[in-house]
């Protein structure tokens, strides 16, 4: 009986693959779209958890986009996407969880 069971994440994979849905609809997955090197626009995304010109970190359902650069601004933000200009030097993915 070697896997039947799934977890939740899965079995949303799985249903987005039979139903030729996108993830992003089905799982809530953040797409993230850049365009050259000063402007990314992210969508489904939690929060804002920090916000300088210099770093600005975003909490998502699959962790944390932490995004470094100059000047960085968010140029505006809703619900569901926000668009994020200025020198793009760095976006990096983590699990978003505590060490130490």
């Amino acid at each position: 009986m070697c896997g039947i069971f799934m977890d939740r994440e899965q079995l949303a994979e799985r249903f987005a693959e039979a139903a030729s849905m996108p993830r992003d609809v089905v799982m809530g997955a953040s797409v993230i779209t850049i365009t050259g090197r000063n402007e990314i626009c992210i969508e489904n995304y939690r929060g804002i958890l920090e916000y300088t010109d210099l770093l600005i970190r975003v909490q998502t359902k699959s962790g944390q986009i932490r995004l470094s650069g100059k000047n960085l601004q968010i140029e505006y933000y809703t619900n569901d996407e926000m668009k994020i200009t200025g020198r793009i030097v760095q976006l990096e993915f983590t699990d978003g969880r505590k060490t130490g």
